[in-house]
């Protein structure tokens, strides 16, 4: 047998039904078949693929503040989509854009704030989420707020540009007795779960080393692009805004923190979009276990990959963290498959938004608090700290750094 027919990807198919319970069904229905009317009838409830949405009153009512691309694009057709949730307000700094898309999402005029009438939600008894989608020098203010008026959180990531505002943003959800939490979307994205499961369940082997390189291009002829570029608006440059990804989804994957780190950023001299910002970063990552990982993040290419490499199998998520048409192959130098999921990548924006209204509702932990988005945070300023000085930076548990 040949190289190239040994190495030849093969498919596998995850799915909820078995192949039996399908050919029972097709039995019972060919020996129904006599009895089917051959006119229009009222047929019984259908057996659904997926659940239905839940009825209107008992789903909870979610405002969104900021309404740039990605809550336009994603979050708001999310919310539609949504089983225990619906969009009932809008948040918006712009009154015209705030009107125009409240017309297309059938919003309530009365139902529009502004990021200074924001507190007036604490009066609006429909919102009980506020999902807040701005630049992350607003985080933390936007969230304080709302959580003052009485509502939960979820906020975009990364939580906040410090350590210092994370913290606050923790003590108010405390202090509120409300639910605060960070869009880790890559959670709840079907291959990303696939493969955590693949690795928990022992088909990769042991995993000693594991990469995440995450990678979009800058471009700041496009507004959201242009705050960015802005090192007290976005905090940083690669590294918070795509290189964030890796990070909290190599700690997802390997169940783990790491505890020493080491890293480098360049950014090419004469490029203006980088007068602030780095363009690239990379670190590499050591863990309690022994493991060990690399990643890096850039402002010029356009690629996001994640490698778990196992002693039995390597499994390779590529793209690892899009927005749609995510994909991953488990294999080695003889064989490899693509893991196939009966959900769509889309999955990922719907499960985040439909479990913090599942968690309000019935109670339980959010599977990405406000803690995790503190943690990674830490581990970010960290690394900036590992760039500057050249040096490794041992950690604590909690990613705060040894000595200082």
């Amino acid at each position: 047998m040949s190289d190239e027919t040994t190495s030849a990807p093969s498919r596998r198919l995850f799915m909820t039904r078995s192949a039996l319970g399908l050919g029972s069904v097709l039995l019972a229905g060919q020996a129904g078949a006599q009895s089917i009317p051959t006119g229009p009838t009222g047929r019984p409830q259908p057996q659904l693929e997926t659940e239905p949405p839940l009825p209107a009153e008992q789903q909870l009512g979610w405002a969104v503040v900021g309404l740039g691309h990605y809550a336009q694009q994603y979050v708001l057709p999310a919310l539609g989509r949504a089983r225990r949730s619906k969009l009932v307000a809008l948040v918006s700094g712009n009154a015209e854009k705030a009107r125009t898309v409240a017309a297309r999402h059938g919003v309530k005029a009365s139902s529009l704030y502004t990021y200074e009438t924001l507190s007036r939600l604490s009066k609006d008894r429909d919102v009980s989420v506020v999902y807040i989608v701005t630049p992350n020098s607003s985080h933390a203010e936007l969230t304080v707020k709302a959580l003052e008026a009485g509502k939960h959180v979820m906020c975009e990531k990364p939580m906040a540009n410090s350590s210092a505002e994370c913290q606050r943003m923790i003590d108010a959800a405390k202090a509120a007795g409300r639910k605060l939490m960070i869009a880790y979307r890559a959670h709840w994205e079907p291959h990303n779960v696939r493969a955590r499961e693949i690795l928990q369940a022992g088909e990769l082997g042991k995993v000693w080393f594991a990469s995440s390189d995450h990678h979009r291009p800058l471009k700041p002829s496009q507004p959201r692009d242009q705050w960015r570029a802005k090192k007290a608006i976005a905090g940083g440059g690669s590294l918070v805004d795509i290189g964030i990804y890796s990070l909290n989804g190599l700690q997802w994957l390997l169940g783990e923190s790491p505890n020493a780190v080491s890293a480098s950023m360049f950014s090419p001299p004469g490029d203006p979009r980088f007068a602030e910002i780095e363009n690239v970063f990379t670190a590499e990552l050591v863990f309690p276990s022994g493991a060990r990982a690399t990643i890096s993040s850039g402002y010029t290419a356009d690629k996001k990959r994640i490698d778990l490499w196992g002693d039995k199998q390597v499994a390779t998520l590529d793209p690892a963290t899009a927005y749609q048409d995510n994909r991953l192959v488990v294999g080695n130098a003889e064989k490899s498959e693509e893991v196939l999921t009966a959900q769509s990548s889309t999955e990922q924006f719907t499960g985040e938004i439909d479990h913090l209204s599942q968690v309000i509702a019935e109670g339980g932990e959010v599977r990405t608090p406000g803690e995790m988005g503190l943690r990674d945070i830490r581990l970010i300023e960290a690394l900036y700290r590992a760039a500057g000085t050249k040096r490794w930076i041992e950690l604590n548990p909690d990613m705060t750094m040894k000595n200082g």
